[in-house]
């Protein structure tokens, strides 16, 4: 049984809370947040010890799993010491996104886990849907061919002017893994953003991309689309074919170049997600799995050094729209 303990327990923290108490192979054995009110509430909710200190609950209580679901500005600001304390004891992690909205920050997250020879994961769960698993087959299988480009879709209604950089930095984790989960590394970004009426934040954004393996991409993003309308889209061709990934996990349509029939899996009524909070399930249980089998922290799933390379990506596309689109090399998190 795999004892688990969440820090931060608000909105995304309550969904955590949940998966772990229900997974078969998970015992949720203390939550942790700075607001005692709110600690007490899910301590009671699923009876277990509620701390606002997270040392004293590290120092106390039994735990292999640390989930760090605080927020912050941008989404990420109040990850890192959580994380880095948890890291520090040997516990492995699972982090919100993004690891950090401080690039700086995410990579010494990355770096101390691997020195202290621990698991860090990141809540990337865009990727943890059944059609993103039969699509993911379809290019391991060679069905595409030598993959050539990828278009991106990642909008959602989002009126928070926080920050300048906000849209860019919670939001577009989720895209930008997407995209190297299926296509790899992303070498060089080129990037255009523009705002709606009345925001100060940079809320609409096109990125160009290049992958280290040659083939070309492209996200669109937005924080000013409509919550009732399909948020994601996920095309990717190669010289055998191609596949579209609608909405997350409502469909995958595979169109092969040489023939007129198409192969189509639908999210199935009964069985199949319920809704967007079972791409939490999915990813959690992937995790839990990962960590049941002893698997080495440089092949877990969506982990700190995949989050770490988006967020590469990301603040490369910030600065080429800082210098009027200029083509912007994007770091390696592999040496």
């Amino acid at each position: 049984m795999i004892k688990v303990a969440v820090i931060g327990v608000n909105n995304i923290g309550k969904i955590h809370c949940k998966f772990y108490a229900q997974n078969p192979d998970t015992e949720l054995v203390a939550v942790c947040d700075l607001l005692e009110e709110r600690s007490n509430a899910a301590g009671a909710e699923h009876g277990v010890p509620a701390y606002t200190d997270m040392h004293r609950m590290l120092e106390e209580r039994e735990i292999d799993l640390v989930v760090v679901a605080t927020a912050g500005v941008e989404k990420g600001s109040h990850h890192f010491a959580p994380a880095m304390a948890a890291i520090s004891v040997g516990k492995d992690v699972l982090v919100e996104k993004p690891l950090s909205n401080s690039i700086e920050e995410a990579r010494e997250m990355v770096r101390h886990a691997r020195e202290i020879g621990v698991r860090l994961a990141c809540n990337l769960n865009h990727r943890f849907t059944p059609a993103a698993h039969k699509a993911k087959a379809l290019v391991e299988a060679g069905n595409l061919g030598s993959t050539l480009f990828v278009n991106m879709k990642l909008t959602i209604g989002n009126p928070s002017d926080a920050t300048e950089w906000f849209h860019m930095r919670a939001l577009h984790p989720h895209s930008i893994d997407v995209m190297r989960y299926f296509a790899g590394d992303i070498r060089r970004v080129q990037a255009f953003m523009t705002k709606a009426p009345g925001r100060t934040a940079w809320s609409t954004a096109s990125v160009n991309v290049e992958f280290a393996s040659g083939a070309v991409g492209h996200l669109t993003g937005s924080y000013d689309a409509s919550m009732r309308h399909p948020i994601e889209y996920c095309e990717v061709a190669g010289h055998q074919g191609r596949f579209v990934i609608d909405n997350v996990y409502e469909s995958l349509t595979f169109y092969p170049h040489d023939r007129d029939e198409t192969m189509v899996f639908r999210n199935p009524i009964f069985r199949g997600m319920q809704g967007f909070d079972d791409t939490f399930k999915h990813r959690i249980e992937r995790l839990i799995s990962q960590i049941k089998a002893n698997v080495s922290p440089d092949q877990i799933d969506a982990s700190g050094a995949d989050a770490l390379a988006a967020q590469e990506v990301i603040e490369a596309a910030i600065r080429s729209h800082q210098n009027g689109g200029v083509v912007i090399e994007v770091p390696s998190i592999h040496g």
